[in-house]
């Protein structure tokens, strides 16, 4: 049977789906699909794979796409990120029989990107795209799509578009965003270049971005023309946003909960989703935020959620008549509802003037006063800074170390040679010395092992540390010799 193409793929393999959960790494796992699709997801992707990893590694498809079979999780789409035609090829072979489409990411704007070459970072290779996306229409036994993000220019973003339809894309889910535009800076999705997208190619185009409600899906819907929409953050903080509901967050929560008893998934996943749903409640109670982060089971994630919920039906139990929402929230923190990414100044402001205010944690970047200086410090030293509110992270202040005489690194306090760990294993090895400071008894296990020979074979002889493998050869065949 030939497979479908274009809007026949669309209607007849996809179902004409509107409503669609997008692409995530770590977050659109099998668990948090089978909870979309239950509240008006009508199709879902598989969180990026990598092509390579895909290829090589057998526990790799096991955990993302070969686990325990799931009629409800259909129709899916798994997503690659791939450099290379025929690396993408080969893993859309393994894959084609778990799904109803293979797609390429084309839209991923992270630093991982970059590095890896892949994602938005090959937007500007046609001839590469080209041959990928061709080869893969002819070998893959279901339709190829692609996910791209936008060019500032909408009329080169147009020929992108029509590049990729006559490469053989079947679908097209357009981010109207460009590789530039993330995080803090992600600002507004550009609906207008999806919209000229739609109206240049014959093939289905979904749109992605700017999605927080069921009213922002029907208003792209009938601004763009588009066939679908794709949601990510907006799903993430609502799982009932295709429903146009706002539920409660513990509803949602205890849900999903549920499902990965059944549908395992790594903890990783499970925590930051929580995150995510408890968002606003989670500014409010600080410690149950820290308790999340630290706990180490499913179990003591259930525990946590329980207590949050427990603590909103006291909020609620005493709350006034006639109260509104703090923070400027559109509903009360304990209900399901979108998440506004700050620019750069509101997260300043949202972080407080110095970022050093009681209570107050930068998610991003916290300023420290050192020295009259303001020093602005990555995530990861701001956990140390958690952990450890008296460290330094002043080069100046940081203490002298006595150098290797080899390398320059640090010696060890206790080294017989006066060097590092490495340069004393190997010196040590070399002269069949001990150095106690580094814990390294070669000699010692050099006279052992010796000792052990002579014993097995009955010979006792003096000053067995200052003989040889040689010598002793020597000796066992002279006593031979005599004996016969």
């Amino acid at each position: 049977m030939a497979k479908l193409r274009g809007e026949a793929f669309w209607r007849e393999t996809l179902r004409s789906a509107h409503y669609v959960v997008a692409p995530m790494v770590d977050q659109s796992e099998l668990a948090w699909r089978l909870l979309s699709r239950r509240h008006g997801a009508q199709l879902c992707y598989t969180p990026m794979l990598h092509a390579q990893v895909f290829l090589r590694d057998a526990n790799y498809r096991r955990e993302n796409l070969y686990g325990e079979a799931c009629p409800e999780d259909r129709p899916l789409i798994v997503q690659f990120c791939a450099n290379d035609p025929e690396v993408f090829v080969q893993a859309a072979l393994l894959a084609q029989d778990y799904c109803d489409a293979i797609d390429l990411n084309l839209g991923c704007p992270q630093m991982i990107a970059k590095r890896g070459h892949y994602g938005a970072f090959l937007q500007e290779e046609w001839d590469l795209l080209q041959r990928m996306i061709l080869l893969a229409n002819e070998k893959v036994s279901v339709p190829i799509t692609c996910k791209i993000r936008v060019f500032p220019d909408i009329d080169k973003t147009v020929k992108y578009a029509q590049m990729l339809e006559k490469a053989g894309c079947q679908l097209l889910t357009v981010h109207g965003r460009t590789k530039e535009q993330k995080g803090p800076l992600a600002g507004v999705a550009s609906w207008e270049h999806i919209q000229a997208v739609r109206k240049a190619v014959n093939i289905p185009v979904f749109a992605n971005g700017n999605i927080q409600c069921l009213s922002d899906v029907e208003e792209c819907i009938r601004k763009t023309g588009v066939h679908g929409v794709m949601s990510a953050e907006g799903n993430l903080h609502n799982p009932a946003l295709f429903e146009g509901r706002n539920p409660l967050v513990w509803e949602m929560a205890e849900e999903y909960l549920e499902i990965v008893q059944k549908y395992p998934c790594p903890l990783s996943y499970v925590r930051a989703h929580l995150f995510k749903l408890w968002h606003h409640t989670l500014q409010v109670y600080q410690q149950l935020r820290e308790e999340l982060a630290k706990v180490k089971t499913l179990e003591g994630i259930v525990d946590v959620n329980r207590e949050l919920k427990l603590r909103c039906q006291e909020e609620i139990a005493n709350q006034k008549e006639g109260e509104k929402p703090k923070e400027g929230l559109p509903f009360f923190h304990w209900i399901c509802q979108p998440y506004i990414r700050p620019g750069p100044k509101e997260r300043c402001r949202e972080n407080g003037d110095s970022g050093t205010e009681k209570g107050v944690r930068g998610k991003r970047a916290l300023e420290e006063e050192e020295d009259g200086n303001s020093e602005l410090l990555s995530k990861n030293k701001q956990k140390k800074k958690l952990r450890n509110p008296n460290k330094s992270f002043d080069p100046s202040l940081k203490p002298k170390y006595a150098k290797c005489d080899q390398c320059g690194n640090p010696k060890g306090n206790k080294c017989v040679f006066n060097m590092c760990r490495g340069c004393c294993k190997k010196r040590a090895f070399k002269e069949v010395a001990d150095c106690p400071g580094h814990g390294l008894l070669f000699k010692t296990k050099y006279e052992k092992s010796l000792s052990w020979q002579h014993n097995q074979r009955g010979i006792q002889t003096p000053e067995i540390s200052q003989r040889g493998d040689a010598e002793v050869e020597e000796m066992a065949v002279l006593k031979e010799a005599g004996d016969s």
